[in-house]
């Protein structure tokens, strides 16, 4: 999988412009977490669909970042934890075991 690195929160800004054009997927990680390993290897095992793209936040490293990122789309802060951008909202989240490529390409799919 070729990650996006998000290290600086107008990466966050010009994916949200992006969302209008083509789903974007973050994906908040914690190097420390195991549950976070196991998630971010699930993701990687499963292949990149073309029709999304997938951005990496180290929350260790840019926590400051996450903290704009959960106030922004009103989600609570959460590791592991992905959040599905579409048409500049985020309108699907999940964490921890529950993390699924099958269901980010689903919700992506789905029309808003």
């Amino acid at each position: 999988m070729n990650w996006k690195i998000i290290e600086d929160y107008n990466q966050v800004q010009n994916l949200v412009e992006a969302s209008h054009q083509q789903p974007q997927v973050i994906f908040k990680h914690s190097t420390r977490c195991s549950i976070s390993v196991m998630a971010k290897n699930r993701l990687e095992r499963s292949g990149l669909p073309e029709q999304i793209q997938f951005h990496y936040l180290d929350l260790l490293q840019y926590r400051d970042i996450s903290n704009k990122i959960a106030e922004q789309f009103s989600v609570y802060h959460q590791s592991p934890q992905i959040l599905l951008i579409k048409n500049g909202e985020c309108i699907f989240e999940e964490t921890h075991s529950a993390i699924s490529m099958d269901e980010i390409i689903e919700q992506a799919m789905k029309e808003v």
